[in-house]
């Protein structure tokens, strides 16, 4: 009997890593939408900790916008829907017949948006995305790196760490980087998170958690080539894109790695091919991830390779991946690199769900 894992993996093939991707779209089929909806945050500066962890969300109305006019120019009537506390009433009142869900967070909390899928579940209205098992893991980097080991996907050890004061696991080895368990994005990642010391790691957790108040993940730093990873889902195919990060510069100046800062520096690093037989390996390895962790049409790895052993560690996972027409965002910028344009992507997207309508 084949296993799910052997199914996934004999979606992959080995092309070269520069050949054009085409993807499934079935023109004759999107033009069966009635509505669509995008959905989006939305976000008060009040329901985050920090000033950083809001900005790292307020921009997802504008791209909701922008979203929402690719689709209008597919010939698709859409609209756009805030995730408050309205948000169920107008599903009820407008009955599209898909929601783009680009919701991150609610009342500037990760661990609530499962409650968007929960919601259309409820109005048996199709979304995109990840639902509700898919988003608590991919909400949650203990439970995420917990399931990539059980799949047999290399994550770099851990700890994770509930209270500060906590003592750091010296078997981690050095150097130490401390995550929140939860947040998209580099959220908590500023350009010092990198420590050399358990001294420091450790005043590091005591900060983050009295800051954010959730727990924060003690990871063992991969010094080596960062790679983005995006796999798309067309219906047909699990098709994997994936770019190497070349780096300007080391934001501590000891290590290569993407902070919160990094985000306002167009130049803080470019994309590059990734050498096809590292590339193939970790086709492998993300298809298995995607389907082991719940993902559901689209997420984005973020992947470090040990300069020494050559093994590829998956570091996060991101299921509902910022998704947009913005060359900015990571998905479209490694799928464009691959000959495919976000209007494809889109209209790819789209067409899975039109198929099933009347």
């Amino acid at each position: 009997m084949p296993t799910a894992k052997s199914e996934d993996e004999a979606q992959v093939k080995k092309t070269p890593s520069k050949e054009k991707i085409k993807l499934n779209i079935d023109k004759d089929a999107l033009k069966k939408f009635r509505l669509v909806v995008v959905a989006y945050s939305s976000v008060q500066r009040e329901h985050f900790a920090t000033r950083s962890a809001y900005e790292a969300e307020v921009e997802v109305e504008e791209r909701a916008i922008e979203v929402s006019e690719e689709i209008r120019k597919l010939g698709i009537p859409v609209r756009t829907l805030p995730g408050d506390q309205y948000f169920y009433t107008n599903l009820l009142v407008d009955k599209p017949d898909l929601v783009v869900n680009l919701v991150d967070t609610l009342k500037g909390r990760d661990q609530l948006q499962p409650s968007v899928p929960a919601a259309l579940e409820l109005a048996n209205i199709p979304y995109t995305g990840a639902g509700m098992e898919g988003l608590i893991i991919g909400n949650n980097r203990n439970l995420t790196k917990r399931l990539l080991m059980a799949y047999d996907v290399h994550t770099p050890p851990f700890q994770f760490v509930r209270r500060a004061g906590t003592s750091i696991d010296e078997d981690l080895g050095l150097p130490l980087i401390v995550k929140l368990n939860e947040g998209g994005g580099s959220v908590g990642i500023n350009n010092h998170a990198v420590k050399e010391t358990y001294r420091a790691t450790k005043l590091r957790v005591n900060n983050l958690i009295t800051t954010y108040h959730i727990p924060v993940i003690v990871e063992k730093f991969v010094d080596g080539p960062e790679i983005t990873v995006v796999v798309f889902d067309d219906g047909g195919k699990r098709h994997v894109f994936m770019g190497q990060k070349v780096f300007r510069t080391k934001p501590d100046g000891k290590h290569y790695f993407t902070s919160i800062e990094s985000y306002d520096d167009i130049r803080a690093y470019k994309y590059i091919f990734v050498e096809d037989d590292l590339r193939y390996e970790i086709t492998k390895l993300a298809v298995r991830a995607f389907g082991g962790l719940q993902h559901k049409d689209y997420a984005k790895f973020d992947v470090r390779v040990d300069e020494e052993t050559g093994i590829a560690y998956f570091t996060d996972s991101n299921p509902n991946t910022a998704f947009g027409p913005d060359m900015g965002l990571p998905m479209t910028e490694v799928m464009a690199m691959h000959g495919v344009e976000f209007s494809d992507t889109l209209a790819s997207l789209l067409s899975k769900y039109a198929k099933n309508l009347p």
